[in-house]
């Protein structure tokens, strides 16, 4: 009564102010408890001196606490607190009771069972004493008592108030430290720091920085259902979900913010709920690591799989401690992974400021370059593997950014679509998620199995995906669903975010052009080797499925469904259309089935599938034995392994050398698919053939293949394709075409003996040359005959009949001839001049059959 009469004189016109002050009875002793309590607002000099020196009498023994006596009374008895006497006038031991306590409160907060629990109304008393204890550490007696050398040692210079003193004490707080807390001290420390997490209140300095941005983004613990204390965690979330927002939080909340976010990951023994969750997984793998945030990491790397399993309430619990303290947004949170990734911050990213969000971001960028180190490397993949799952509890893991990769890539006709910012965010992910399959929760749960059943032995960056992509067909169910939806998704993109540097995979190109762009650059001298690789590797994954050619899939999807349906291989939807699109020219139909666009890209995918021999999977499989029988030293792409397969064809298998005379007459008939002869007379096709179409550019080139301006490769390559197409005139369509009465007129009977897909070695060509010595021959094929007979006598080789008859002739009488290399007719003429030492009937027939056609 004493104390609330000198409160009234002194305090008048503060009372008047405080509604709830001046509403209390009197002489209950609750008015100095509320003046206590709204001292913070109090104004008036006089009255706030009087009560602040009454919160220092008041703290010093938990009795004067207004209330608190009565609502603890149970609980000091229950949990053996120490003496509730009233004649008890010991101020130290009174300071233990209200610790004892507050470590109670903390217990049970880490116990899944607690065998005593603190009751609620004692729980709300413990915690607001706490609170209002915040802004002085003389009011917190235990904690006062315990640290009074560590203060006189770490903060003499420091004045108390505000909760300076509190936070003034050295960061590093472990055992082998020098300048180390007292353990009492630490210990006192950390049961305030666990108090914090469970009520933000009793963090003077974080209560008072963020209470209007609390109040103005509406984070006030009555918007949390069923909370029952401000805990840490909410006021984190709430503001960081302000901030991220784009919303403007006070730098000095901010700044609070930052510390005990680092705080929390710093020390796992501050967050109940891992304590509570993860006391068997830190004793089982992580013993011996405490602060410094190594136990954290530790429980991190085991999530990984790279130590073992963490039990679902663990991992959930360190989910949700990444989600609080939101280290994505400020790597400096973090201090073990600032510390492993200093030097690397220091080399790779010093173009960033600190504490910028992209400071991580530059991490991954660098994460398998050589200015990475190894811990640094553990530490970034162990934080990321948590940054990268989704935590709303309410979708799949991985469904947020599912949804955000279908609207980076739409078109304006296909609706709303993400802004440059975010969809450069989107792609920056996607660039990280390519290179460990572990940041991507779907894929990891589903492809678990296959990963380790496939993909063991895929260690280094990218592989695992590229394995998993690889053994496609192989692949359980749901696993080889997500693949194929990944690989979709990210079909127009893939390599860019893969293989290509991130400013150059950032560029807004158009879906699939660059692709494109790669594959047709692929072999050129500047193309990045591992880069080269990467768009290889990708064109045989596209082969598996005809959606992962965006480009493709874009321009054909409607035109597959009407007339390719239930056809999924890419290879096989190239043969249907293709088929379609000849049949059609064929017919001379007014209106195409496939439609112009789909025309145009189907042409740009059967080019680019002329390559590769493992583009065409129908070859590669026949021909798996002959190439390593006869190519093994060659290298695939280029063309270099068809080619090497048209040069050993009569050693080839039967299988393999069919699939090969069917390759040739598609590419006779479109010697645009002769991916070496477009290759080799590129720049003649230019000069000679600018205005041929894809059909007759063979034609063209042979009709100017004596120009002294032709390039002598080029002219060489003309040659071989003529020395083929003279081996059956199903490989020569102007022949067919000009012939197509005479063939089965004079020459029925080698027709009837012929067999599908073997060559007629010239016998067709050598009876059409009979008939035309006979004057029979229709005009156009006489016409394509006489170029034959002019060009066979210029080169032996062109003339298979000759070449097969007297084989052992050239070889003995002509062979300097034969081993010229520009063939002018002296292989034709040296057999004359031999013609009394030829001994083969065969050949003797055969030379003057030759000359006895008259040109």
């Amino acid at each position: 009564p004493k104390f609330e009469s000198v409160a009234r004189e002194v305090c008048k016109s503060t009372i008047s102010e405080i509604k709830e002050c001046a509403d209390e009875p009197v002489g209950k002793g609750y008015l100095v408890s509320c003046l206590v309590d709204h001292r913070g607002n109090i104004t008036e000099y006089q009255c706030h001196q009087y009560i602040t020196k009454m919160t220092a009498i008041i703290f010093s023994d938990y009795r004067l606490i207004c209330g608190f006596m009565d609502d603890c009374k149970n609980d000091i008895n229950i949990l053996k607190c120490g003496s509730i006497r009233l004649g008890e006038k010991d101020a130290h031991s009174q300071g233990e009771v209200v610790s004892c306590l507050e470590k109670g409160l903390v217990k049970e907060a880490e116990e899944r069972d607690p065998k005593v629990q603190v009751s609620e109304l004692c729980k709300k008393a413990i915690l607001r004493v706490a609170e209002l204890s915040s802004d002085d550490f003389h009011l917190d007696r235990h904690l006062y008592f315990a640290c009074r050398d560590d203060r006189e040692r770490f903060c003499e210079n420091t004045q108390a108030g505000e909760g300076r003193v509190y936070k003034s004490g050295p960061r590093e707080q472990s055992h082998s430290s020098p300048a180390a807390l007292s353990p009492q001290c630490r210990e006192a420390l950390t049961t305030r720091q666990k108090l914090i997490a469970q009520d933000y209140k009793v963090s003077y300095s974080l209560a008072k920085s963020c209470k209007s941005d609390l109040k103005k983004y509406r984070c006030n613990v009555e918007n949390l259902p069923r909370s029952r204390e401000a805990r840490l965690s909410y006021l984190l979330m709430c503001l960081e979900s302000a901030v991220h927002r784009g919303r403007q939080v006070s730098s000095e909340c901010q700044g609070e913010m930052l510390d005990y976010r680092r705080m929390l990951m710093e020390d796992f023994s501050l967050s109940p709920e891992i304590i509570l969750s993860c006391r068997g997984e830190i004793e089982h793998h992580c013993s011996g690591l405490h602060r410094k945030g190594r136990t954290l990491h530790c429980l991190m790397k085991v999530v990984r799989g790279e130590k073992g399993n963490l039990g679902m309430n663990c991992q959930q619990a360190l989910q949700t401690l990444i989600q609080e303290t939101d280290p994505g947004a400020d790597y400096r949170i973090d201090r073990a992974l600032n510390e492993a990734c200093e030097s690397v911050i220091q080399t790779a990213c010093k173009h960033i400021r600190s504490g910028d969000p992209m400071i991580l971001s530059c991490l991954m960028e660098h994460l398998y370059t050589e200015k990475m180190v190894e811990d640094c490397e553990h530490r970034l993949l162990e934080l990321q593997y948590f940054i990268s799952r989704d935590w709303n509890e309410l979708m799949p893991p991985g469904a947020v950014f599912s949804c955000l990769y279908r609207h980076a890539y739409r078109t304006e006709e296909q609706g709303r679509r993400l802004s440059r910012e975010c969809r450069a965010e989107v792609q920056r992910i996607l660039h990280q998620r390519a290179m460990d399959v572990k940041l991507d929760p779907a894929l990891q749960d589903k492809c678990l199995i296959d990963l380790g059943k496939w993909c063991s032995e895929k260690t280094e960056t990218g592989q695992e995906l590229e394995c998993l992509q690889d053994h496609l067909d192989d692949l359980a169910v749901e696993c080889r669903d997500i693949v194929g939806n990944l690989t979709e998704l990210e079909s127009e993109v893939l390599l860019s975010v893969r293989y290509l540097p991130q400013d150059v995979a950032d560029n807004q190109i158009d879906s699939g052009d660059l692709m494109e762009c790669l594959i047709q650059n692929k072999h050129q001298k500047d193309m990045n080797e591992k880069c080269a690789v990467g768009v290889t590797h990708f064109q045989l994954v596209q082969m598996k499925d005809f959606r992962f050619s965006y480009k493709f899939k874009m321009a054909c999807k409607e035109d597959v469904l009407k007339l390719c349906p239930n056809i999924k291989k890419k290879v096989d939807v190239v043969i249907c259309l293709s088929t379609t699109v000849r049949n059609d020219t064929l017919q001379e139909v007014k209106e195409h089935r496939v439609s112009l666009k789909c025309r145009k890209q189907l042409r740009v995918e059967e080019l680019e599938m002329t390559e590769d021999i493992r583009l065409e999977p129908d070859l590669y499989e026949a021909c798996k034995g002959d190439i390593r029988n006869h190519c093994s030293t060659v290298q695939y792409g280029n063309a270099q392994i068809i080619e090497c397969l048209k040069e050993n064809k009569k050693q080839l298998s039967p299988r393999c050398h069919q699939k090969v005379f069917k390759l040739q007459e598609t590419e006779m008939m479109d010697p645009e698919l002769d991916y070496t002869l477009m290759r080799v007379c590129k720049q003649m096709i230019k000069r000679f053939c600018p205005e041929a179409d894809s059909k007759t550019m063979l034609q063209c080139l042979k009709q100017n293949k004596n120009s002294e301006l032709m390039d002598p490769k080029c002219k060489q390559m003309i040659t071989k394709r003529q020395i083929t197409q003279n081996t059956d005139y199903r490989l020569n369509p102007v022949l067919r075409k000009a012939c197509k009465a005479d063939i089965p007129k004079f020459c029925h009977g080698i027709l009837t003996k012929a067999k599908d897909d073997s060559e007629l070695e010239g016998q067709v060509i050598s009876c059409l040359k009979l008939r035309y010595a006979d004057q029979r021959l229709s005009s156009d094929c006489e016409d394509q005959i006489r170029i034959i007979i002019q060009e066979s006598a210029l080169d032996y080789r062109l003339d298979p009949q000759l070449q097969l008859h007297c084989s052992d002739e050239i070889a003995s009488l002509c062979a300097e001839e034969a081993a010229a290399q520009e063939q002018t007719g002296q292989v034709e003429e040296c057999l004359k001049v031999n013609l009394l030492k030829i001994k083969t009937e065969g050949c003797k027939k055969k030379h003057h059959i030759k000359n006895f056609i008259k040109i």
